[in-house]
This record gives C-alpha cells, sequence and structure tokens, in this order.
C-alpha cells in the first residue's frame, strides 16, 4: 500500500496507543518497548511487540480473540519512503488460521489502510 504521508506519519498510524485508537474508533493500547504487550479493536486482537524501528518497521505475535487457544501469527510492517515523498507500507501477516484469512484481511483494509488514506486525504487538504 502506498501512502501521500512520511514513513513516521504512518508509522504512528499504527504503533501509537492514541492515534490508532483515533483512527479505528476502539480503544488501543501498545507497548513503545520490544517485549511490550499490545491490544486493539477494544481486546480483539493483542499480542507481543517483537521488533520496532520507527519509522521503519514493526514485527508483532499478533492474534485476535477467535484464534484458537495459544495460536499467535506474526504481522511484520515495513516503512519506506517513496521517491514522492510518501510511504509504502508493506505487511506480511504469517501464521492467521486458513479460515480467517479472509476476514482478517477485509479487517486491515476497513480498520486501518482505508482509514489511514482518509486521515491523510484530509491533512492533505489542510497543507493545500
Amino acid at each position: 500500500m502506498k501512502f501521500k504521508a512520511s514513513p513516521m506519519t504512518i508509522y504512528q498510524c499504527i504503533a501509537d496507543s492514541k492515534k490508532v485508537t483515533s483512527l479505528t474508533g476502539e480503544a488501543a493500547t501498545i507497548s513503545k518497548h520490544i517485549g511490550g504487550t499490545f491490544s486493539t479493536m477494544s481486546g480483539k486482537v493483542s499480542g507481543i511487540i517483537v521488533d520496532l524501528a520507527p519509522s521503519k518497521r514493526i514485527v508483532q505475535a499478533w492474534r485476535r480473540s477467535d484464534f484458537p487457544e495459544g495460536i499467535f501469527s506474526m504481522a511484520s510492517f515495513t516503512f519506506k519512503e517513496t521517491s514522492e515523498g510518501g510511504t509504502e507500507v508493506v505487511l506480511t501477516h504469517r501464521g492467521v488460521p486458513k479460515e480467517l484469512i479472509p476476514d482478517i484481511e477485509e479487517g486491515w483494509r476497513q480498520n486501518y489502510w482505508d482509514k489511514i488514506r482518509n486521515v491523510v486525504k484530509t491533512l492533505d487538504s489542510f497543507s493545500t
């Protein structure tokens, strides 16, 4: 996915508790430290921060509340600045239970990517 905003802006839309809560309309608590925990979508999604490199990378051991007990997936986000000054985000999400993949993909689109695009458009309209 490509966005017309800096890598740090897009990173914060995924890694900052207040920004994620505002973006999704659901409570989020996200540690800023490797080994810390996170909870988003009012507790429907939770896990552990495996790696953080501000404006470059986030890796999470990630699970949704309807995953089988003890099952985590790995969500890895990379943020790269584009030649136009925007950001390309690559999400690799492995280990999601097969029957939940379509729903998880739709959740990323609806709860993050579409909403981030709308926020970026709003920011862009203020600067023009």
